[in-house]
């Protein structure tokens, strides 16, 4: 059974720099599982990325040699002869949000899986924009092991990333699945030796907090709308995102770098 991290160690590393925030899972004694305490901190610090305008891509990432294990049981069993915790509402509390502050963040999320991703830490990796993985990670759906059903999104994005077939054998067999093989199925974006994932990251979050952010945004805000979308809606959807694309500062500076055959400067307004 997973044992909390010590009290003195922050359970989420926060991390600013040239536009992108860093935020590492800290609890590596037990491969990033998920307490309380450690959710409510990603939520938080999502939060504060989408009201922050310096930040323009975030980088998620886990510390030691695992992503993130998924729920911490010590919070999921019964203590002292009492009932068992109401996994749902550790689902709806801890999980849900993180992932709706994901997907709502009109700005890129990038994830770096350095090792394990299992449970709703490999969904939490499936959820991001853009996910890349050390040639040493692996991504592993457990909950059948435990009885329970995929969370943290993971009914949602796998089926529609890797097919259904693939995700009812991932969710129904348990198996780990090595990172090449989550890129293979579209998983994932990329995988690159372990020794160069976090420069790899670092960088592509760099070069794109240099970009037009705002259109970044817009741009996931359609895709968002896609996945309950027919073709006539988010064609409607297009056309908007396009009109308020086309009134943003970076579409004005695009043009004007463009006539005066410069690189544009993008503010990400």
């Amino acid at each position: 059974m997973a044992s909390p991290s010590p009290s003195s160690a922050p359970s989420l590393l926060v991390e600013r720099a040239n536009g992108v925030l860093t935020l590492t899972l800290n609890r590596p004694d037990v491969l990033n599982s998920f307490d309380a305490g450690m959710a409510r901190a990603l939520q938080a610090a999502l939060a504060d990325a989408a009201a922050d305008d310096t930040v323009r891509a975030v980088v998620l990432t886990g510390a030691g040699r695992g992503f993130c294990a998924g729920q911490d049981l010590a919070e999921a069993l019964p203590r002292g002869g009492g009932p068992i915790p109401d996994i749902g509402e550790i689902v709806k509390s801890s999980y849900n949000p993180i992932i709706r502050a994901i997907r709502t963040l009109e700005k890129p999320v990038l994830c770096a899986v350095n090792g394990i991703a299992a449970g709703a830490g490999a969904n939490l990796a499936f959820a991001c924009d853009l996910t890349i993985a050390a040639d040493t990670a692996s991504f592993v759906e457990s909950f059948a092991k435990l009885g329970l059903i995929p969370d943290t999104s993971g009914t949602f994005f796998v089926p529609r990333l890797a097919g259904i077939q693939r995700a009812t054998g991932m969710f129904f067999l348990a198996e780990k699945l090595p990172a090449a093989k989550a890129k293979e199925w579209g998983l994932i974006w990329d995988v690159v030796p372990a020794a160069d994932l976090m420069s790899t990251v670092m960088a592509m979050a760099t070069q794109l907090a240099t970009q037009a952010t705002r259109g970044f945004g817009l741009t996931k805000r359609a895709l968002n709308a896609s996945f309950a979308n027919g073709l006539d809606a988010q064609l409607d959807v297009e056309a908007q995102a396009m009109h308020e694309a086309g009134k943003t500062a970076d579409y004005a500076e695009g043009v004007r770098a463009f006539l005066e055959k410069r690189a544009p400067v993008y503010q990400g307004k």
